[in-house]
């Protein structure tokens, strides 16, 4: 068995000098089936160690539930990282910010809103020490000295930024050394005084996050940790997108030069990321300071290996670099081919708002309830009551997009991020509105809020109420198909349910190319791509080899807005940044 500990100068790994060469990779952005592939290219780039985030909020999506099973397997995941030869970094927050939706903290966590955030508040850290206990119950094992590849497991998650609660991060230190935890523990804050004097204590090991001039952050580092191994546990090699904006980019050389200025100053690093993979689904967060702006599906971070799992020119770049200091084994992988190009009609549309119980079931409600409110916790809800005659709408709050109709047909569509909450009814009659959830809030004092409609709504300032409230379980597609299968004729107006059919010859990733259609969700085969939106600067969504059979393949779509291409067509590779003109 191995022993890994912090010395004067340097890590040491059974007494040797040890120098932590990780890249992270979220195992729960990543298709199971590719984990082994995205490890063993990380090891052919030069890296000895994988670093991975814990997300609360996907293991326990309501009380008393923590799954493991699946792309959740983390215990799979710690092995299969052990089986490439390479060692592994644990960071579980409980809060991970991640540009994940909520930054890993379950909405159920604050249906009672006098509930701590990140702080030593009772029912918080209850819950969180429940938490950790699932977690550490999988890591522990996985520990280098019990013959495992975890050398390092993270407390909170650059703390600094946030508070300076010492109790609530000895709580947290406490509880994870009783939950079996003996590898060295580390925490990680933005180089300044500030930010690493709040996010520490004495004993854990601080460490630092940051993408450029390494000697003076290493600097400032030092002064907060003065003895042991410098590291920057987050560099920041690329960054993410929001929907609406620009597609970030950042020189491979210039990452590079970064790089090799932090190796010749011998510190540990950890890309952040190495490869970033998909925000499948509904799991993407989003930013808030000041104006709304949800995180795009794609997490590809301009990372040495793409969201596909490509080597890029970064990734090249690096292993060039790396071979300066450490032995790089292999050789780098080969470039992918393309992807197959083909279209499919799309068929059989089912309006929502025609035959809305074919969705789930309405439940009644005396007041408008919060999405927070309603087990489990939806991600887009119909909400139906009446109105007795024209007048202005008023919301006090729209958490994050509504889409108004009268009698079935459209009035108008209130966005959060132009802080839009209020428009006028032409008429009486039966008021319905979509309310989709963009992403929650991953950083910031905004952690914990509510979704959908907040603060109830007023027709002219009055109160209304008797609402009909039907949440639509967007986890799977509705197992819905109706009509002829004829092609559409053209546009059809949201929000709609839609339908292809398509052939492939063999498993392959695909791209699916969304220009074209306005905003909604895709499943390919009942598994969760993720959200798309005209708004850019994303276009494709990335289907994972693991979920494509050779033969047919269905794909469905959930368009909320109104698409003008009936097609779905799918693009020899991803274009990540289109932004609608």
């Amino acid at each position: 068995m191995a022993e890994f500990t912090i010395g004067e100068h340097d890590f040491l790994l059974d007494g040797e000098p040890f120098r932590v060469l990780s890249g992270a990779l979220h195992y729960f952005r990543v298709h199971p089936d590719q984990w082994a592939d995205r490890i063993d290219k990380a090891r052919r780039m030069g890296l000895n160690t994988v670093e991975t985030y814990v997300p609360w909020n996907a293991h326990a999506p309501e009380p008393g539930v923590f799954d493991l099973s699946g792309g959740l397997d983390l215990d799979r995941f710690l092995r299969l990282v052990a089986e490439a030869g390479m060692h592994a970094i644990v960071r579980p927050g409980p809060y991970i910010c991640a540009e994940w939706d909520g930054g890993g903290l379950p909405a159920w966590l604050f249906r009672d809103p006098t509930v701590g955030v990140r702080r030593a508040e009772p029912r918080y850290l209850d819950a969180v020490r429940g938490y950790l206990d699932h977690v550490h119950a999988v890591v522990a094992p996985h520990q280098v000295h019990r013959g495992g590849p975890v050398l390092l497991v993270q407390v909170e998650n650059e703390y600094g930024a946030f508070g300076d609660d010492e109790v609530y991060l000895k709580a947290l230190v406490e509880h994870t050394r009783a939950a079996g935890i003996t590898v060295p523990l580390t925490t990680v804050d933005q180089p300044t005084d500030e930010m690493l004097a709040a996010g520490g204590l004495p004993g854990l090991h601080r460490t630092a996050s940051f993408g450029s001039r390494a000697a003076e952050r290493l600097a400032t580092l030092r002064r907060h940790q003065p003895t042991g191994p410098l590291m920057c546990s987050e560099f920041w090699n690329g960054w993410f997108d929001h929907w609406g904006a620009h597609h970030h980019t950042t020189s491979a050389e210039e990452s590079a030069a970064e790089l090799d200025a932090l190796l010749a100053a011998g510190a540990s690093v950890n890309l952040y990321v190495f490869h970033g993979g998909t925000n499948f689904g509904t799991t993407s967060g989003a930013n808030d300071k000041g104006v709304y702006q949800p995180t795009v599906t794609s997490y590809d971070y301009d990372a040495p290996l793409d969201e596909a799992g490509h080597p890029t020119a970064k990734y090249h770049a690096f292993r060039e670099v790396i071979a300066r200091y450490h032995d790089v084994p292999g050789e780098p992988p080969p470039p992918a081919p393309p992807a197959p190009v083909f279209d499919a009609p799309l068929r059989d549309p089912v309006r929502l708002l025609d035959a809305p119980a074919l969705f789930g079931a309405w439940e009644r409600h005396d007041d408008l309830p919060v999405f927070d409110e309603l087990t489990p916790v939806p991600r887009v809800v119909l909400l139906r009551t009446a109105v007795d005659g024209p007048g202005v709408l008023c919301f006090g709050e729209v958490r994050d997009r509504a889409s108004v109709f009268l009698d079935g047909r459209p009035v108008g569509v209130l966005l959060r991020g132009n802080h839009e909450r209020a428009l006028g009814l032409p008429a009486g009659g039966e008021l319905l509105v979509l309310v989709e959830d963009d992403g929650r809030v991953n950083y910031g004092p905004r952690l914990g809020e509510a979704k959908g409609l907040v603060g109830g709504a007023t027709l002219d300032g009055r109160a209304l109420t008797g609402w009909d409230v039907l949440p639509l379980d967007v986890a799977a597609p509705p197992a819905i198909r109706v009509g002829d299968g004829a092609p559409l004729p053209g546009p059809v107006a949201g929000p709609v349910l839609l339908h292809a059919d398509l052939a492939v010859d063999e498993p392959a990733d695909l791209f699916l190319d969304t220009a074209g259609w306005g905003k909604g969700m895709a499943w390919f085969n009942g598994f969760a791509l993720g959200r798309y939106w005209s708004r850019g600067p994303q276009r494709t969504l990335y289907v994972p080899a693991p979920v494509v059979r050779a033969g047919h393949n269905e794909l469905v779509v959930l368009e909320t807005a109104t698409p003008t291409r009936a097609t779905a067509r799918f693009a020899a590779g991803s274009s990540l940044g289109h932004t609608e003109s």
